[in-house]
């Protein structure tokens, strides 16, 4: 069973790329840190935290917790990753908007929801099936794929092991 992740207020971004790697990734903002514990601890979800107040008490309170390093998004998605062993493919990607699966549409189905130089440019399309949002891989696709690569190369070298701060 793939790990499920509930990310604090300074870990947006990561959300995105957990969810673009298929991974159920929950983002939360202005919470307070018992709400968090709680939520994590109902929904059996890892927290992933910077803020080490919270991490220690997550820790306490018995939850799973890790505390992110990294500078960028690649060292961040590479502690994640180091940390619990997983699998980082932006094929298998959820929407990285909402964390909802995507499905493979017809290119006809999406003419006048996506500009119409990027209609004619491309020929694979999916959609969200929660928020409707539509993806192809255009000239970001590049980006996201080095990204990936990036933080899979740093997972093979980053200590995955969790130290008390």
């Amino acid at each position: 069973m793939s790990p499920k992740f509930l990310l604090d207020g300074m870990l947006g971004t990561l959300t995105r790329w957990l969810r673009i790697c298929g991974y159920d990734a929950e983002y939360v903002q202005s919470v307070p840190d018992a709400d968090l514990i709680h939520r994590a601890s109902d929904e059996k979800r890892i927290l992933l935290t910077r803020d080490r107040l919270l991490y220690r008490k997550a820790l306490r309170a018995g939850l799973k917790a890790h505390f992110v390093k990294g500078r960028g998004d690649a060292e961040k998605l590479a502690s994640v990753a180091s940390r619990f062993d997983l699998m980082l493919d932006p094929g298998c990607s959820l929407c990285p908007q909402c964390g909802a699966p995507l499905a493979t549409v017809d290119k006809q189905e999406v003419r006048d929801r996506v500009p119409a130089h990027t209609f004619e440019a491309y020929d694979e399309f999916w959609t969200c099936e929660s928020c409707g949002k539509v993806y192809w891989r255009g000239s970001h696709w590049r980006n996201i794929v080095e990204t990936v690569e990036t933080a899979a190369g740093l997972k093979s070298s980053a200590d995955g092991g969790e130290q008390p701060l």
